[in-house]
């Protein structure tokens, strides 16, 4: 816990520094006919190789492997009063150790879509309406089970609707998006885990006999208020910094247990292929609980935990191309 706490206080120095290091670009309204407007779209794919072995090494180690492969897509309309941004994320990696089996190590389908329609020419508020999808292509495990898969595609699966004000400048770079009107629906599509109760569904029902009455849902819908926060820009020569923050709390369901979802990443280019990433995911969801196993007290092999915080750090270097650029360039 004292690691992550560090971890979370480096990052959050990290986005203050550079947002504070480009007062003019950022809060400084440029004259609109500066805008770049009509359609920007950016195309890439990455492929991030780690590899680690050892022979006959005194101080030991185990041999290993991993790699992941990612590809962004993002297509942002602007115009003098209206935008329409949408991007498409999306990452798959694997862990090979030596005498284990094959670990993923990142999973992430992502669609995000958000629409903002300004009241003035001289307003930087815009009234805003988002859509997001989360979801993950294969089974998830928690290693050493690789039988019993705890995620699966669309187990879960969430959606974000919701329509509020959102501020920014330079709305591509830098907002911050408030919506008291947020719809809040998580998907287990896998009839073993909605039997579960998996990631806040309404579990099975059974008898005495342990056979199942009714069976458990397949989604669950909250109501409540959504803030976000996003900054994408270049701070320094080569480096590109990514920072999105969301909180989430229910109206009708324990409000005030917020929600949180912050990813940070930093990407720093080598030269016009080679790039090195340093990423930061902080998660926790009140709505997932933590699952231990114990043969003490109670006599039981799984206790049910309370929600903990989720945390998930990457670092990596590899190849990314930029399809755009080929295709200009062709």
């Amino acid at each position: 816990m004292q690691n992550i706490k560090k971890y979370v206080l480096g990052f959050t120095f990290l986005f203050s520094l550079c947002i504070s290091a480009q007062p003019d670009s950022l809060f400084l309204r440029k004259p609109k006919s500066k805008l770049n407007l009509g359609w920007n779209t950016d195309n890439e794919v990455g492929f991030f190789l780690n590899q680690v072995s050892f022979s006959n090494w005194s101080a030991g180690g185990t041999n290993s492997i991993s790699a992941i492969l990612s590809g962004k897509a993002s297509a942002k309309y602007k115009e003098e009063t209206y935008f329409w941004n949408s991007s498409l994320n999306l990452r798959y990696g694997l862990n090979k150790q030596e005498k284990q089996s094959l670990f993923k190590t990142e999973d992430v389908i992502e669609v995000v879509s958000n629409f903002g329609l300004e009241k003035s020419l001289e307003s930087n508020w815009f009234y805003s309406a988002r859509f997001s999808f989360n979801t993950q292509f294969a089974n998830g495990y928690s290693s050493p089970d690789d039988e019993n898969p705890i995620s699966r595609f669309m187990a879960p699966g969430y959606v974000f609707l919701g329509t509020g004000m959102e501020y920014g400048r330079h709305i591509e770079r830098f907002s911050v998006y408030a919506s008291p009107l947020t719809l809040k629906t998580t998907f287990v599509l896998d009839e073993e885990l909605a039997n579960q109760g998996a990631f806040g569904v309404n579990p099975a029902i059974y008898d005495m006999e342990g056979n199942i009455v009714k069976k458990g849902e397949n989604t669950r819908q909250e109501f409540g208020v959504l803030l976000t926060g996003q900054f994408e820009d270049e701070v320094f020569d080569n480096i590109k910094l990514n920072s999105r923050l969301r909180l989430y709390t229910d109206y009708l369901v324990n409000f005030g247990n917020v929600d949180v979802d912050w990813e940070v990443n930093l990407d720093m280019k080598v030269n016009k292929f080679v790039q090195a990433t340093l990423g930061s995911h902080l998660r926790y969801d009140h709505d997932i609980k933590s699952e231990i196993e114990t043969n003490e007290v109670t006599n039981e092999e799984i206790v049910v935990e309370g929600p903990k915080i989720q945390w998930k750090q990457l670092l990596g270097v590899g190849v990314v191309v930029d399809l755009e650029s080929i295709i200009a360039g062709s």
